[in-house]
């Protein structure tokens, strides 16, 4: 991709700061666990995917401050996407432009949907800013304790559309649009899908057991943007294997001598 040339082609600090923009909905807000009251979730900006591939990048290329913009709106859509991409974006003129929707469109009708996103890539792509499509993770398959009294509904709805293939369909033809207009895709849906064949309940990877993934899987999202830019995985390890700094050993503090300023005799 061009941004990784960008990024071997910066020889030096004082070469400017590339920026990476995140266009999408609650997960690339920071959006984890529903809750009752307030903003309705936890929101924990160091654990979502872009921070997480911010500092995959910063291990690799170390002198190059790359700067993020979070672009995600909860409960956004493509078509809120498109309507505010000038102010929220292409104003910042961001070197890439990383694009995730799906999740709150699939409550609505297809074409609206890839009508949306193709006004999306197409106005980045005319404003000259590298473009990629990254497919979101799979909705709930079923409800479970850790969805909220509020939600049960919503996720019963949920897990109607991904059992009944309607999230399939809208990932399928998002996948076309993004071919048709040259945009690369990062496939975590199909990541997920794979996951799902493997045996593994995909709800339990869902912080709010709806459609917010857990941690662990923004690091996947991570690992797959990082991969999809530079070809390679990240040597970055996840934070629970990262090396604990040593304790600091116990220091005999001796306290200081002064000596008194010799007094001078006084005169009589």
């Amino acid at each position: 991709m061009k941004f990784k040339e960008l990024l071997e082609s910066r020889e030096n600090p004082y070469s400017g700061t590339p920026i990476i923009a995140f266009l999408g909905d609650s997960v690339t807000h920071g959006a984890f666990e529903n809750t009752e009251g307030g903003s309705g979730c936890v929101f924990d900006f160091a654990a979502v995917y872009h921070n997480r591939l911010r500092l995959m990048i910063a291990q690799k290329y170390d002198w190059i401050p790359v700067s993020i913009i979070n672009a995600g709106v909860s409960g956004d859509s493509a078509a809120g996407g498109l309507q505010r991409l000038e102010r929220d974006v292409i104003s910042h003129r961001p070197d890439l432009c990383v694009v995730c929707y799906g999740l709150n469109d699939v409550g609505g009708e297809l074409q609206s949907y890839t009508d949306a996103l193709r006004g999306i890539f197409t106005a980045l792509t005319q404003a000259g800013i590298e473009t990629l499509f990254m497919t979101p993770n799979m909705l709930n398959t079923h409800v479970t304790d850790a969805v909220t009294d509020t939600f049960i509904v919503y996720a019963e709805a949920t897990a109607g559309m991904q059992n009944g293939g309607k999230m399939d369909a809208f990932m399928q033809a998002a996948r076309q649009v993004a071919f048709e207009c040259g945009v690369p895709v990062a496939d975590g849906y199909e990541m997920w899908k794979q996951m799902q064949a493997n045996g593994m309940d995909i709800t339990e990877l869902l912080a709010n057991g709806i459609n917010h993934p857990c941690r662990e899987m923004h690091g996947m999202f991570a690992e797959l943007l990082y991969e999809t830019i530079f070809g390679a995985e990240s040597t970055m390890p996840e934070p629970e294997d990262a090396p604990e700094p040593e304790p600091e050993q116990d220091e005999q503090l001796v306290p200081l001598e002064f000596e008194q300023p010799e007094q001078e005799n006084e005169q009589e």
